[in-house]
């Protein structure tokens, strides 16, 4: 796994009146334990990851309260664990990264919202939405909607999305629906403290055990005829048992202002910018107080309309500030106003944009055009022109201290990622077989879409990419090729690509990237993992023991072509995915490139490095380089590997102009540069080293002999 979380299991221990102190995702896990629940699980993915990977190191401590804990192989099935809670009085918690999460769990969901839950059922959702998102840019919102599942959107600070994760569990009860919450990608990650409260061990649980089953209900199964009963039950009873409790519970906040006639609603998520745009505009200070009234919705479905009506009387415009696309809750407060007669002029996505985050340049342009139009004495009076000229006045300034453009640094691989290697002998096998359409995934290997590689004509989801390619098989005269990782394999490639793919007998190339972990996410364990032990007695070299393989998966289910090749044999993988392009067999061709994920790796050799190290052992390790004399400065090693650390210097030749290829202290003796030299008879440059720590008297002697007879030693 990524990283120890030792320190802040220790925060999970945390009893009444304690001071709890960290980051906004570790606070939702204290809450759960705060709030009895009986079972959590999980799909791993930013922003959310952290969750279920703290969970899963503090076994001891969910054993104590009896806690279930499971890392789920995708958030379908994550999902599908809520359905305890639809016949057991237990509380249970499941978390994903949205939207591209939810999309995989959304059967489950339908499913689980339409005959309601009788436990507590929270699903917490990372909201990957806006700067620094790395998913396709839409909204939970849409899906809370659809299933009348009830959608939370707390304000990020600790004491709040504690309060709410807390409140969660007694809201789905008192309306027998699930509950979303979902946190932003600042929400996870904020910094702050809360008063603890004691861990509850549940009341059903692995300690606790049911001595029967539950009855048979047939109202709570989601099967027709029923489930007519359940859409009226949704909307006539859960509902408004649901506003009851949000209004009776004050899970909104409003902050009275002096604004008079005006007014803004604004989502919990997004209450830290709009607060940082009225104090730009004079409006409000650094404690909150503010000139305008302000409704924070921390639920914003369903609505409240007693509190939209009660918030809007007496006033003659609402600005409701509602980030991403569509407007749903501007369009939902417009409905209510209308119902009621209430002739109120309504603002949103007019004066501010319909889609991307709002930061605070773009609420205080909006926020000064909505005070212009509807409050012109307070309008008059806020300079937004003003706060933007200054925005542009310090990006001036910091062009000017950098004396040029920063140029674009787009992601890529980790210095001695093994999945570099096979895009170096990709772009070699292409120049024998020439260009192929390509289906990229969702996962590490992404990273090739950017230079040096170019590689990737569709990126259609998670463990999809054999799939996306099935009907381009049927008019390309050479086979597609679709990559994977281990992680999307499992996820979903083996079912959704692989076994229809030979159900219809397509042609096309898969290659699988085997590096052991889903390692984007912080290297999760697969089934397919290298096993502890096994890592343990490997030491430096490469786990790859299992019992689980994805090999022996592909030849269940009838892969009859299949080669497992080391991607750092460059040489070897560009022939056999030459021999898989031109293969007169006419069907699934997969190639396993093995490697495993050189984090991973470095996390389990460095401390054995150490410890060997400071007891004295002899430790060998591997460096590369370049003899620049020797360098013909063309540089085509770079552009067919892009390894951070190989890079450019200027040569200590005055008759050499161009720069020549260096490589840096980064280097981790991966050996990639050399691997694509010679596959690609490029110019003979590199050279290997080994830097041998406690050396052996036999190490000694031989490079004393070395040092004797090297070329150009003086006599």
């Amino acid at each position: 796994m990524e990283r120890s979380f030792a320190k802040e299991i220790e925060s999970l221990k945390l009893g009444e009146g304690d001071r709890f102190h960290g980051e906004g995702i570790l606070a939702v896990t204290k809450a759960l334990l705060q709030s009895g629940v009986s079972y959590v699980g999980g799909y791993q993915g930013a922003p959310v990851s952290h969750l279920i990977d703290v969970m899963v190191q503090a076994e001891d401590l969910m054993q104590d309260l009896g806690v279930h804990v499971e890392p789920c192989t995708n958030e379908a099935s994550a999902a599908a664990m809520l359905g305890a809670s639809i016949m057991y009085p237990v509380r249970g918690a499941v978390t994903w990264k949205s939207i591209v999460g939810t999309n995989v769990a959304a059967d489950a969901l339908s499913n689980l919202a339409s005959p309601g839950v009788m436990g507590g059922a929270l699903i917490i959702v990372g909201e990957d939405y806006g700067e620094g998102a790395s998913v396709i840019q839409e909204r939970t919102h849409s899906f809370a909607m659809k299933s009348a599942i009830w959608l939370m959107d707390p304000v990020p600070d600790l004491p709040t999305i504690t309060r709410m994760t807390e409140a969660a569990f007694p809201l789905s009860e008192a309306s027998n629906t699930p509950v979303m919450l979902e946190l932003r990608i600042r929400a996870c990650h904020v910094q702050g403290t809360f008063e603890a409260k004691d861990n509850v061990a549940p009341r059903v649980s692995m300690k606790e055990v049911l001595k029967n089953p539950a009855p048979h209900l047939y109202d709570h199964l989601a099967h027709p005829p029923v489930t007519f009963a359940h859409e009226k039950r949704k909307y006539d009873a859960r509902m408004p048992a649901a506003r009851r409790f949000i209004q009776d519970h004050g899970l909104n906040e409003l902050a009275e202002g002096a604004g008079g006639d005006v007014g803004i609603i604004v989502q919990g998520g997004i209450r830290p910018a709009l607060m940082k745009a009225l104090q730009e505009l004079g409006l409000a200070d650094a404690e909150g107080r503010t000139d305008l009234p302000i409704l924070t919705l921390n639920v914003v479905y369903p609505l409240v309309p007693e509190q939209i009506l009660s918030f809007a009387e007496g006033k003659k415009a609402l600005l409701v500030v509602e980030e991403g696309q569509p407007e749903y809750i501007e369009h939902e407060i417009g409905s209510i106003l209308r119902r009621a007669d209430r002739q109120i002029k309504l603002a949103g996505k007019d004066v501010l944009p319909m889609a991307g985050e709002y930061s605070a340049p773009v609420l205080v342009a909006g926020i000064g055009a909505f005070l212009r139009a509807h409050q012109p004495a307070l309008g008059n009076r806020v300079n937004e022109d003003a706060y933007a000229s200054e925005i542009d006045e310090l990006r001036a300034e910091a062009r000017k201290l950098l004396g040029a453009p920063v140029p674009p640094r787009p992601p890529g691989f980790c210095v001695g990622c093994p999945e570099r290697p096979f895009f170096a002998a990709l772009k070699l096998a292409k120049e024998e077989v020439g260009e192929v359409h390509y289906s990229a995934d969702i996962g590490c290997h992404a990273f090739a879409t950017f230079a040096p590689f170019n590689f990737g004509n569709s990126i259609l989801g998670y463990g999809m990419s054999l799939a996306s390619n099935a009907s381009v098989a049927s008019f390309q005269d050479k086979p597609p090729l679709a990559v994977m990782g281990d992680g999307g394999f499992w996820h979903n490639g083996l079912l959704s690509g692989v076994t229809s793919r030979l159900k219809n007998g397509g042609d096309g190339v898969l290659v699988i990237m085997k590096n052991g972990y889903t390692s984007a996410t912080g290297t999760q364990e697969l089934i397919s993992s290298p096993e502890r032990a096994a890592k343990d007695r490997a030491g430096a070299e490469s786990a790859t023991a299992n019992d689980h393989t994805i090999e022996e998966a592909l030849k269940g289910v009838g892969v009859k072509w299949l080669r497992t090749v080391h991607t750092y044999k460059v040489s070897e993988m560009r022939q056999t995915l030459t021999e898989a392009f031109k293969s007169t067999f006419k069907g699934l061709k997969v190639i396993v490139a093995e490697g495993e994920c050189q984090l991973e790796r470095q996390r389990r050799v460095k401390p054995l490095r150490a410890k060997a190290l400071a007891a004295g052992e002899r430790v060998v390790r591997t460096r590369f380089g370049v003899d620049e004399d020797t360098c013909t400065g063309d540089h085509s090693c770079m552009r067919l590997s892009g390894c951070p650390t190989l890079t450019i210097k200027t040569s200590s030749d005055p008759l050499k102009t161009d720069p020549v290829a260096h490589v840096t202290n980064g280097c981790v003796g991966c050996g990639l540069c050399g691997e694509v030299a010679h596959a690609a008879t490029l110019c003979p440059s590199f050279w290997r080293a080994e830097i041998i720590s406690n050396p052996s008297w036999r190490d000694r002697a031989l490079a004393r002999l070395r040092a004797f007879f090297a070329p150009g030693r003086q006599a």
